[in-house]
């Protein structure tokens, strides 16, 4: 999963929120005297991602797309992203633009008090707006060059996102219908890890 599950499968704390966010670029290590709603949100992360990878139907989302690739499993979590936004109201009792809203809000307050790294993490999601960027496929489809712009060139000659993009839209419908199964079940996995008090803005 990317970003806005992440934040999504938080409790509303903003600590637990951005631990949840840091924790991939942070590789899951935080500075001393962190919060225990940061470490909490780390740990959480490390279940999600746990759990996604392990997971047959994501196995089998994988599947729809090239039978070998280096990268399938970073197309999928952004076209997962896609389809979170998509059917927003169907997990989420907030607004998807108040939501993002209300995190960056919140996050650029908390930052001022994180080490550099984190600040400029934080910063840098806040001000790229990543929590809205996969309103379409076609939105979609700039993530994916925007993720090929990071990759070395060693990695390019072997596998590219974009490489994806048509198998992905050939195949959205039923990545939909994989989507729709399996994001239920993390929850359900996450609820048992978290305050269930602190999760208001789901609706499952």
């Amino acid at each position: 999963m990317n970003w806005l599950a992440h934040i999504f499968l938080s409790e509303q704390h903003i600590d637990f929120q951005l631990g949840n966010f840091l924790a991939d670029p942070l590789k899951t290590r935080l500075w001393n005297h962190a919060s225990k709603e940061l470490k909490e949100g780390v740990r959480v992360h490390k279940i999600i991602d746990s759990y996604t990878d392990s997971n047959k139907i994501v196995i089998k989302s994988k599947a729809r797309l090239k039978e070998k690739g280096l990268l399938k499993s970073i197309v999928i979590d952004l076209t997962y992203d896609y389809l979170l936004t998509k059917n927003w109201e169907k997990f989420c009792n907030i607004p998807i633009e108040k939501f993002s809203y209300d995190f960056y809000t919140k996050a650029n307050k908390r930052a001022i008090y994180f080490p550099q790294k984190a600040n400029t993490l934080i910063k840098g999601l806040i001000k790229r707006d990543l929590l809205n960027k996969y309103q379409d496929l076609e939105h979609l489809k700039i993530a994916f060059e925007r993720i090929d712009l990071r990759l070395s060139k060693r990695l390019l000659a072997r596998d590219t996102a974009i490489s994806y993009y048509d198998a992905v839209c050939d195949n959205i419908i039923l990545l939909e219908e994989d989507f729709l199964e399996f994001f239920p079940m993390l929850c359900d996995i996450v609820k048992k890890e978290i305050n269930t008090k602190k999760i208001k803005h789901w609706k499952i």
